[in-house]
C-alpha cells in the first residue's frame, strides 16, 4: 500500500467572501485537489472547515518531502493555472490567505502506522513560535514530555510537529482526533494545563500563537 503521510506538509488557510464560497468549494473539490494529487510526491489531501479558531478553510496536503512543492510538475500548475484557478484560487478570492510549507520534526522517522493512515476526521492545529533562545528547550519539552502524554486521551489519534520552510510562524503542531469532543474532554483540559518541567513557568508564557490558533477543524472533503 502506498504511503499517505511523509515528512512534508503544505497547509493553506483561507477566508473567502460568502458570495463566492459555493464556487470556491466546487473549484477546490472538483479541480484543485485532483490536480495536486496528480503530482509526484503528493501523497494525500483533504479540506477542513474551522469549528473554532480560524481561518475558516484549511487545505492540507501530505507530501513525501517538503521539496515536492518545488518540483517541475507543481510549479507548472502554479505558472500555468486553468481559467477556473485564475478566477477562484485562494490568492485571488481570499480575504485571508496563508500558504505554509513544512518539514517534519516529530516523530521522525515516520512510523509505519502513521505513513499508512488516512486524513483524520478532526484536527486541532496550533501555529506558534518561541524566542530563539527557547527553541531547544521548547522542542525537547514538546517532543519528550508533552506529546507522549496525549496518547492516553480517549479519541486521540496522533500528533505530528513540523517546522516551516516557507511561511510563518516557525512551528505547527497537528493533533489528529476522532471527533471535536476530544478537544472538549476533561482529559484534554488536564493535558493542556499539566505541569511538566519548565513548561508552564518558562515556555508557555513565551509562546506566540498566530491569529486564530489553535484552531479545531472538521474534514469536509473527501467525505
Amino acid at each position: 500500500m502506498a504511503d499517505k503521510k511523509g515528512r512534508g506538509l503544505l497547509m493553506v488557510f483561507t477566508d473567502v467572501p460568502p458570495e463566492v464560497e459555493d464556487e470556491f468549494n466546487r473549484w477546490y473539490n472538483e479541480e484543485h485537489i485532483p490536480e495536486r494529487l496528480s503530482i509526484p510526491g503528493v501523497l494525500d489531501a483533504a479540506r477542513y472547515v474551522a469549528l473554532r479558531g480560524g481561518p475558516k478553510h484549511l487545505a492540507c496536503y501530505e507530501l513525501a518531502e517538503s521539496d515536492a512543492w518545488h518540483s517541475d510538475e507543481w510549479q507548472r500548475w502554479l505558472k500555468s493555472p486553468t481559467p477556473w484557478s485564475r478566477r477562484m484560487s485562494p490568492g485571488v478570492v481570499g480575504t485571508t490567505y496563508i500558504r505554509n510549507l513544512y518539514q517534519l520534526i516529530y516523530p521522525d522517522p515516520v512510523p509505519a502506522e502513521t505513513a499508512q493512515a488516512g486524513m483524520a476526521p478532526v484536527v486541532l492545529v496550533g501555529r506558534m513560535s518561541v524566542p530563539p533562545e527557547l527553541d531547544e528547550q521548547f522542542n525537547l519539552a514538546y517532543n519528550t514530555d508533552r506529546l507522549p502524554m496525549c496518547a492516553s486521551i480517549p479519541g486521540y489519534i496522533r500528533a505530528r510537529r513540523f517546522q516551516a520552510v516557507m511561511g510563518e510562524p516557525k512551528y505547527i503542531t497537528v493533533h489528529e482526533m476522532e471527533s471535536e469532543a476530544v478537544a472538549d474532554s476533561p482529559e484534554w483540559a488536564a493535558w493542556s494545563t499539566a505541569e511538566t518541567p519548565g513548561w508552564m513557568d518558562q515556555i508557555r508564557p513565551n509562546m506566540v500563537h498566530a491569529t486564530g490558533s489553535p484552531g479545531v477543524y472538521a474534514k469536509v472533503f473527501p467525505r
